[in-house]
């Protein structure tokens, strides 16, 4: 089977790697144009582009997808089937292309948890499960017939880092049963709505600088959850004499205060705790405007409250 792949960030290299370990024949790689980054502005390749020119496959960048020139390349390969993991929102004349359609890898158990940030979103919401789901494309977003899924426990402490490592290598299992299925014909597509779920469906929109603000009047389980489901990015963050203090990690304390809300509580020397609605979140790791992150020890060290 040839096997166009799709994808952009290291979520989607784990998948890649997988594919092409498991002697799948990947004919090409789809990921996005390279752009200037960081400090100096020197042009960043996506980790996808690095990994396929490693193990020397033709890379594609196409700034629009519908260019016809990108559409005739991508013709003249002669796929049977497209992996997307991790990229952008396809027109059909590119998912529609191959024999067997394009398969997606999204990173939640669809139908819950549409959207651009998934792994965030379960763990802001307090989720104890998440997983990750392989579907058919179609043209509403996220919303294709599901292929396979498969389960990852969330533990009270993992961020959002934690969960993506972990349906990373989640994904990529799930991709390679998926193909072997198919290719073994014994697959068969569940339209999502005959999904049963638990409560309404919740969905995960692309979050923003503006969403990452903490709001301290909430239960300290509620800014906890916030906390760990935007670490290590794009990072809670709290305003420290008008500049923006990012939290990292942080412990829950559930005691009564009698404090206002967003009141800090230090010694100066070795703990740094905020007040919640009912306690305490105990701020571990963090990194305030124009510095280093540094854990609070180092922190209190050098500021002066």
């Amino acid at each position: 089977m040839r096997i166009i792949f799709m994808g952009t960030p290291d979520f989607a290299v784990a998948s890649l790697e997988a594919l092409i370990q498991s002697g799948e024949q990947v004919v090409a790689v789809v990921t996005v144009p390279d752009k200037p980054a960081g400090r100096g502005q020197k042009i960043h390749e996506s980790a996808v582009k690095i990994f396929a020119k490693q193990h020397h496959i033709p890379v594609l960048q196409p700034v629009k997808l519908r260019e016809e020139s990108f559409l005739n390349e991508l013709r003249s390969y002669q796929a049977d089937l497209q992996v997307v993991v991790a990229f952008r929102m396809l027109p059909e004349v590119v998912w529609n292309m191959p024999k067997f359609g394009t398969i997606n890898v999204h990173a939640s158990l669809l139908p819950q948890y549409r959207g651009a940030a998934p792994i965030n979103h379960a763990i802001i919401n307090g989720e104890k499960e998440s997983g990750v789901t392989t579907f058919l494309l179609q043209h509403e977003i996220d919303t294709g017939n599901i292929l396979l899924s498969k389960k990852v426990t969330i533990k009270d402490t993992d961020n959002a880092g934690d969960l993506h490592d972990k349906l990373m290598v989640a994904g990529a299992e799930t991709l390679l049963q998926t193909i072997h299925q198919l290719k073994a014909g014994t697959l068969q597509p569940q339209p999502q709505q005959v999904v049963v779920t638990e409560g309404p469906l919740k969905h995960a929109p692309k979050i923003f600088k503006e969403d990452c603000k903490i709001n301290w009047d909430q239960p300290t389980e509620t800014v906890y959850n916030f906390i760990r489901g935007l670490s290590p990015y794009p990072a809670a963050f709290t305003l420290l004499n008008e500049k923006v203090l990012k939290i990292y990690d942080a412990k829950k304390e559930t005691v009564h205060t009698g404090t206002m809300p967003g009141t800090i509580a230090t010694d100066k020397k070795s703990f740094l705790k905020i007040a919640t609605q009912d306690g305490y979140l105990i701020i571990s790791d963090l990194q305030l405007e124009g510095k280093k992150r540094m854990n609070v020890v180092e922190f209190l060290k050098g500021y002066r409250f």
